[in-house]
């Protein structure tokens, strides 16, 4: 590898990183597979995936243009050893729609993406103006219409027999930002018919030789379909399912590397241990199942960077960017404007955050006017990242949450759900998550959110429920990261509600840890049904407190083992056993 400089932190540019001399995760074996694909290809990823980087160095690959430059950018890498004849073979027309304004309304919005096009298509006739006739770039830059633009290279290129090549990256941004922010209508306006957008693809079918596009939903194309229906989806094939992300070798080895360079200390295998729990877990196909999983790549080299700065892991485990992405779950929540669909997500989010799992029929395409379907809802989560795929029930996918950093964003989304209808001093109750942590004074945060159960009567009906009391008490406790609250975790033959396993890494004063065993029962239980649900709950607790794993994992702290029971939206006892 190339001499290092630096941590390609939010570095997405191939070019600019080899240049410099950055550190590079050699993806570039995946291309002579890509080429034995269909001509036209998408992908779907989540954000923060490496999608943009990996599409630059594609184009520094195919770009006739950059043909003299494939030792300087390739020669130390897999392909640099393993060459394709369609290297350097391609004029590449590259659009980035995330630049592509979309906050305007009616003709405002179809300039401004006219705009957009023209300026990266007269850039195209810049730099391809050698091959063409001399009027070539002069004549494109009079051309008003970016559609137009296309139509004459289209023309141009076949006339001299030079292939083309498109990429683009976040294909549905456009659209997603459109259905989101101003509705469907709008969407089906420039999806449909003579939309405007559907136009472009239309274009685009038939004019280049090969096309690869990647994005984070399946949305456009389906709505797209009648005049784009040439695409081949590789986002579930098992042979791509490593290509975007770090799996848990390159990992190693982008740690290793900037250990031998004098920029890294500590032990390599302890911050690997510490980063799976919040980074690691991501699976994209069912066969890869048994496959190592998958890191979120921005959160791993965050991580680095504070290692190497600082020489230890980050005060708070998720980028302060990652914790304002649970807006993409409010916009999910939302994303057809119709509060009639409202009710149904909201519970899937908070079945989702109280067992951490669902099942998903994955649909691979969808159209906008079916967003609203569960099953479509439940597969946009897994598209954007929220949930991953863990195992299989028949022909059904078990998806969960991946990691605690995508579970501090559902349980934010839900606090802010929870603090819309009834807000709660948070302050206090940090205070109090404090007190119980390093005094072992439990009971005034649980009479508090007790409270605030009992008084939170405009969700009354929709969290009222074992599944939902789980995700209301779990949003609060995540409010304080001393705890890594494990739900469902399996003790000497059993499954507790909560484990709240003490972060002893990060705080190594907290002194004592808590197994939790919650019992809901509906309004109508007797005194008798309520009674036998208490022994079972102290008689639960006793056995998972015998756990050798539990107490290896409180050891150092104090177990507590707390008994909360709940008749409807009353806590009516709450003990230590």
């Amino acid at each position: 590898m190339n001499k290092v400089k630096g941590i390609p932190y939010g570095i997405s540019d191939f070019n600019r990183m080899r240049n410099e001399n950055f550190y590079f995760v050699d993806k570039t074996m995946y291309l002579p597979l890509i080429e034995k694909m269909p001509s036209y290809l998408f992908l779907i990823r989540p954000r923060r995936f490496g999608k943009s980087l990996f599409l630059s160095m594609m184009r520094t690959y195919y770009d006739i243009l950059q043909r003299d430059n494939f030792e300087k950018y390739f020669g130390d890498l897999w392909i640099g050893s393993h060459p394709t004849d369609q290297r350097n073979r391609f004029q590449v027309l590259y659009f980035d729609f995330s630049k592509a304004g979309c906050s305007l309304l009616g003709a405002n919005l179809m300039t401004s993406f006219n705009d957009y096009c023209s300026i990266i298509i007269n850039q195209f006739a810049h730099e391809y103006a050698p091959f063409y006739d001399a009027d070539f770039k002069t004549t494109i830059e009079k051309i008003d219409s970016a559609k137009a633009k296309l139509s004459y290279i289209e023309v141009k290129a076949k006339e001299k027999g030079y292939p083309l090549y498109l990429i683009i990256d976040e294909y549905d941004n456009f659209t997603n930002v459109i259905l989101s922010e101003h509705g469907q209508k709008m969407f089906h306006d420039l999806t449909h018919a003579s939309g405007f957008y559907r136009e472009y693809f239309k274009q685009f079918k038939g004019m280049f030789d090969r096309i690869f596009m990647m994005g984070v939903s399946p949305i456009t194309l389906d709505d797209l379909s009648s005049g784009y229906n040439i695409d081949w989806n590789i986002s579930t094939d098992p042979r791509f399912n490593a290509m975007m992300g770090f799996d848990e070798t390159e990992v190693r080895e982008i740690f290793r590397y900037y250990q031998q360079n004098k920029m890294l200390t500590g032990d390599l295998k302890t911050m690997i241990a510490e980063m799976k729990p919040w980074y690691n877990n991501y699976c994209f196909a069912r066969m890869s199942l048994d496959n190592v999983r998958v890191f979120n790549c921005d959160m791993t080299l965050y991580y680095l960077r504070n290692q190497v700065d600082f020489h230890r892991a980050p005060e708070e485990m998720v980028d302060k960017n990652i914790r304002t992405d649970y807006s993409k779950l409010k916009m999910l929540a939302r994303i057809d404007h119709d509060s009639t669909h409202e009710g149904s997500r909201m519970s899937t989010i908070e079945e989702i955050a109280a067992k951490g799992e669902i099942l998903v029929d994955l649909h691979t395409s969808f159209s906008a006017e079916k967003v609203a379907d569960i099953d479509n809802f439940r597969s946009l989560l897994y598209y954007y990242g929220l949930l991953t795929i863990c195992g299989t029930r028949g022909d059904r996918l078990k998806m969960c949450i991946p990691n605690n950093c995508v579970r501090e964003q559902y349980l934010g989304f839900l606090r802010d759900y929870y603090q819309q209808a009834h807000a709660l001093n948070l302050s206090y109750l940090k205070d109090l998550i404090d007190d119980f942590a390093y005094d072992g004074h439990w009971k005034p945060f649980f009479e508090s959110i007790a409270r605030a159960y009992r008084e939170n009567s405009s969700v009354r009906d929709a969290i009222e429920g074992e599944r939902n009391l789980q995700g209301f008490l779990k949003a609060y406790l995540a409010l304080a990261s001393y705890y890594l609250v494990e739900p469902e975790l399996e003790m000497n033959y059993g499954y507790c509600d909560f484990f709240l396993l003490p972060d002893k890494k990060r705080y190594d004063d907290i002194r004592h840890s808590y197994i939790l065993e919650l019992k809901y029962s509906p309004r109508t239980a007797t005194g008798r049904e309520l009674q036998a649900q208490a022994e079972e709950g102290r008689r639960q607790l006793l056995q998972y407190s015998e756990d050798k794993v539990a107490q290896q994992l409180a050891k150092g702290t104090t177990l507590h083992r707390l008994l909360i029971q709940f008749q409807g939206w009353e806590m009516i006892q709450y003990e230590e056993v």
